[in-house]
């Protein structure tokens, strides 16, 4: 059998929060998100504008990160949420999620929040960053961020697509998705997801990747079912 129809393991979720409405009846979708074609080579990128960056990746290049694939050519940093038919999200979730400056790059590349759930800004590194999340529908700010400062938490009040940006370091990209729903996950590199506590009914599906644009599907969520969805994005031509 295919590899996207028996794995499904190796799930990475954030800040995904139960609604009111979930109960003993509630179900799960679980799926694969896949590449399809030969991905890209991913580039490394050229630090030598900073050279404790040039240090800290001496043995290993720092790679881009815009279609990162794993086996069977699952596709990694997608994110797969509810995107209609959801009544209720509930309340936005009480701990904050880490966005971490780690190494000269985003340890966390795409990063799902609900709307007014706090983002934890860090930066681990020995040297400044600059946090610039380019946001149209939410405000716009920048920081700096001085190494052993300590961390501070910001929020977004509407649902948008946010790229973020390094003004010092130009390679340093990633994005919040800022999302309305309680029910999101990103992909892991194998593509795998999973969404649970759904109430039944009808819902869409939406699966986001930066360069590949957006897919949709409806599924019915029925009792304590484990329904499977799966999601194939073509390379680009």
């Amino acid at each position: 059998m295919p590899l996207a129809r028996t794995i499904l393991t190796g799930v990475l979720i954030f800040g995904v929060a139960s609604p009111i409405s979930a109960g003993p009846d509630s179900g799960t979708l679980t799926g694969i998100v896949t590449f399809k074609g030969t991905p890209p080579k991913r580039a490394a990128f050229n630090l030598e504008k900073e050279p404790a960056c040039v240090k800290i990746h001496a043995s290993a290049p720092l790679q881009e990160e815009s279609v990162v694939t794993g086996r069977g050519n699952g596709l990694a940093n997608v994110v797969v949420y509810i995107s209609s038919g959801e009544v209720g999200a509930g309340a936005a979730p009480g701990n904050p999620v880490a966005f971490d400056q780690r190494d000269c790059h985003y340890k966390t590349h795409v990063l799902p929040v609900q709307v007014g759930q706090e983002i934890k800004i860090e930066n681990s590194d020995p040297i400044s960053h600059n946090i610039h999340p380019l946001a149209k529908v939410n405000r716009e700010w920048n920081r700096m961020q001085p190494p052993g400062t300590p961390p501070f938490s910001y929020s977004y009040e509407k649902e948008e697509i946010i790229p973020v940006k390094c003004n010092i370091h130009p390679w340093m990209q990633g994005y919040f998705v800022v999302l309305k729903t309680s029910h999101f996950a990103v992909t892991s590199e194998d593509g795998v997801f999973r969404l649970p506590d759904l109430p039944q009914g009808k819902y869409t599906v939406t699966a986001w990747h930066e360069t590949l644009g957006s897919q949709s599907q409806e599924v019915v969520v029925t009792g304590r079912e484990t329904t499977p969805i799966y999601f194939t994005f073509p390379a680009k031509s």
